[in-house]
């Protein structure tokens, strides 16, 4: 899945995003106060932290959030449902996501990266009191990523990414689904 973050023709920052399928979507920004757009942290979160329930693996899958809007292509016939399978399955990892990404974005915003994993930490513990899932390294990858992205938005004002096939989520299977045993009577 390939991703372009750059300025809308109002100035804000939007993700157009080229999904595998064919179907082309766009994301809204909702920060133009912030010098580096909330999504473009997102993506980098997600990328290193492998992430595959985050925004981006949902969104590769087939997953859609309300504040998107497709710009091109032909969704498959069931697009609704699998794309609420995908964000009910995943809205736990979702927030997770969110939240990390928040915690990266803020320290490259504030220019203060030194105590991203102890802050990345406690904000885990927040939500999961299970053992944090990720090294100091993989959140300090985070924030280097961000920051190289960053550099090239302040740059360009754009960034061409792509999402790792390795990430995109599981599609859960539809619920009550009774598969092949009607076949196989109607055989006999």
């Amino acid at each position: 899945m390939q991703i372009l973050f750059a300025h809308s023709t109002i100035g804000e920052p939007v993700a157009t995003v080229h999904r595998d399928d064919g179907v082309v979507l766009q994301i809204p920004g909702t920060d133009r106060a912030h010098r580096v757009p909330h999504e473009l942290a997102c993506f980098a979160t997600e990328r290193c932290l492998g992430m595959s329930g985050g925004v981006f693996g949902s969104i590769a899958a087939g997953g859609v959030f309300p504040n998107m809007r497709l710009l091109s292509g032909k969704p498959r016939y069931d697009a609704a449902d699998r794309s609420k399978r995908l964000l009910d399955a995943n809205k736990r990892t979702l927030g997770l996501a969110e939240l990390i990404a928040d915690v990266v974005h803020r320290a490259v915003e504030e220019g203060d990266t030194t105590k991203v994993p102890v802050l990345a930490r406690d904000a885990w513990a927040v939500l999961d009191s299970g053992a944090f899932p990720w090294t100091d390294e993989q959140v300090n990858e985070a924030v280097r990523d961000l920051l190289d992205l960053a550099e090239e938005w302040d740059a360009q004002g754009a960034v061409r990414v792509t999402w790792p096939e390795r990430l995109v989520a599981d599609v859960p299977a539809p619920k009550n689904t009774k598969r092949g045993r009607r076949r196989a009577e109607r055989r006999h």
